[in-house]
């Protein structure tokens, strides 16, 4: 069978993704702009955080992660407020996802401290890869059935706990020879149990029923610029306690379903 010459020639295709309007299945061409502009922007963020960390720089890595994981809870609220949601831009961003939150933070964990463990290091660096790739993975078959609770550690959130932990490190000048075996022992713990989460089928609240849109009461604004404002006293402290405390919030609401059954 021979092929079509005009279509040989193309070098791009026009992406056809079949959609669901008004009850009937209809074939469109081409993709949305600013939601995958955004998820590109996290991408390019996660890839500099990989860079800046191989350059030694691990503040700037930390701020370029913190960069990834915002555009990252962007994208989707973009495409959900502007009805530009795909299976191109759900499947796109769990691929760059994988680079800016499996990837990249392990990379960024093994340069500043867990190779001083040797291939124990780079064994808990590639877990925590693995995991991150099986969660996004997870997530894929779930797309519009996790509402309320995520099942396992979102992967931002568990690349904010490891991320944040070598920023705040760092941020105190210990990195390279500065980091001890015990510390580095401590880190490759914090990374095995940081990945497992990400994996079990342990509950953590998403705050997808938390509406942009809605009015709210003038203390939720009060509140908003108070934890501005706690941020900027310590960046990397406060974001990675903040971090610390929503890793937790999933055991303890584990425990407590447990106990109630």
């Amino acid at each position: 069978m021979s092929e079509d010459p005009q279509e040989s020639l193309d070098l791009f295709d026009d992406h056809e993704e079949v959609v669901s309007e008004d009850g009937k299945k209809v074939t469109r061409k081409g993709i949305y702009l600013l939601p995958n502009l955004l998820t590109t922007a996290s991408l390019f963020s996660g890839f500099f955080s990989i860079v800046s960390a191989i350059n030694g720089n691990f503040i700037a890595s930390g701020m370029a992660l913190f960069a990834a994981q915002m555009l990252d809870g962007l994208d989707g609220r973009v495409a959900r407020l502007t009805n530009s949601q795909s299976l191109f831009g759900a499947q796109y961003d769990s691929l760059c996802d994988v680079i800016s939150f499996g990837l990249a933070p392990a990379i960024i964990v093994f340069l500043w401290g867990l190779d001083s463990l040797g291939q124990t290091g780079w064994v808990f660096s590639f877990f925590y890869v693995a995991a991150a790739a099986l969660r996004l993975a997870r997530f894929n078959t779930y797309i519009g059935s996790e509402d309320t609770y995520f099942k396992g550690l979102p992967s931002p959130v568990a690349s904010a706990m490891v991320v944040y932990f070598v920023w705040a490190m760092s941020s105190y000048g210990v990195q390279g020879e500065e980091v001890g075996s015990i510390l580095a022992i401590f880190t490759a713990i914090l990374t095995g149990c940081v990945s497992l989460l990400m994996v079990v089928n342990i509950p953590y609240y998403s705050f997808k029923e938390i509406e942009l849109k809605k009015r709210v009461p003038f203390f939720s604004m009060l509140f908003v610029v108070f934890i501005f404002a706690l941020i900027s006293i310590d960046p990397p402290i406060v974001l990675a306690l903040c971090a610390f405390v929503y890793v937790a919030s999933g055991p303890v609401i584990w425990a407590v379903k447990a106990l109630r059954k």
